[in-house]
């Protein structure tokens, strides 16, 4: 007779399945899925033309790709890799974000000049709001009342009421901002300026700018230090930012906003992924194709591994939970 405790047993015996990062491929129209634990593609899948922001549901059963020259975002089983259906995301969506509710989605719509609001399980759209010209970046807050665009020419940061799915306030950044990012505890937003050079870090309450970090590279001119991609730690106590074709990727202490130093990684660094006990961080190299692996305790780069052309956006499946091996056509 199997007996209840044998059962016990052997779940506290079943190894745990390391995370897998989806990374987007630009030129490739594909995602690659790297494997946390033997940190190598263990498979690629094709997506929509041009794919940019990633993001997953929270049960990690659904993946949200951001398919910017089919103006669409997909929703793909990332067992699979099969197209699950596409949801009307307004034309040219470059970046989202997926409220705490878990369907509500937040796109920016470069083109058009608005963010799309879309019920991700009706499949509806909720509202478009007019935002700045090429709008790019997108937040929202921890508790979901706010959501944040950037717009890259305009160089503002639009905030938007959730509950009425209004534009409510502006507030004025540096040249051509790419991403936002809001601290753990909601009271601060993080947001790149890649032409200014310079990281914005907003007060939330006031939505006023509180400080602005600069970044200086021995060797390395000023014009090719662009930040974009922002990853802060839970503990509120460190900031990684990537700056682009400078290959570096900074670490910033947070709480002080000093530059603690720079990691050497591949080319042309867009985006960044935190592992979920923060061990480790991924970046996507443009140009060339690869993510690189730092070691967030030592602050070096550990491993390169190759994916596709242009990599550009990541993003961690919650749980862990996936295939082991394959390539999926």
């Amino acid at each position: 007779m199997f007996r209840p405790c044998l059962l016990a047993l052997a779940l506290v015996a079943a190894p745990a399945r390391a995370e897998e990062v989806f990374v987007s491929n630009e030129r490739d129209n594909t995602v690659s899925v790297i494997d946390t634990g033997s940190l190598e593609v263990i498979r690629t899948f094709a997506v929509g033309r041009r794919p940019r922001g990633v993001t997953f549901s929270r049960d990690g059963r659904r993946l949200y790709v951001c398919a910017s020259d089919s103006d669409a975002v997909q929703v793909i089983d990332p067992d699979s890799g099969k197209l699950l259906h596409n949801l009307p995301s307004g034309e040219d969506p470059e970046q989202f974000a997926l409220a705490p509710d878990d369907r509500t989605l937040f796109i920016a719509n470069e083109e058009n000049a608005t963010t799309t609001v879309v019920d991700a399980e009706t499949r509806k759209v909720l509202a478009q709001i007019d935002v700045g010209i090429e709008p790019e970046g997108m937040a929202v807050s921890p508790d979901g009342r706010i959501a944040v665009t950037t717009s890259e020419t305009t160089n503002m940061v639009h905030w938007i009421d959730v509950p009425s799915l209004k534009a409510v306030d502006a507030t004025p950044v540096e040249q051509r901002p790419r991403h936002a990012e809001f601290s753990r505890d909601g009271a601060r937003l993080w947001v790149s300026s890649e032409i200014g050079g310079s990281v914005a870090v907003i007060d939330v309450a006031s939505r006023r700018v509180v400080e602005t970090i600069r970044f200086e590279i021995k060797g390395i001119a000023a014009d090719r230090i662009q930040p974009v991609g922002v990853a802060l730690t839970r503990d509120g106590n460190l900031a990684f930012v990537a700056l682009g074709p400078s290959d570096r990727v900074a670490v910033v202490d947070a709480r002080t906003y000093q530059v603690l130093g720079y990691i050497l990684v591949g080319r042309r660094v867009w985006h960044l992924a935190l592992l979920p006990d923060e061990s480790r961080l991924l970046t996507t190299n443009g140009v060339s194709g690869d993510v690189t692996v730092i070691d967030v305790a030592s602050r070096k780069a550990v491993k390169s591994i190759k994916v596709g052309r242009f990599p550009w956006g990541a993003a961690v499946r919650p749980g862990g939970a996936g295939r082991s091996a394959g390539v999926v056509p």
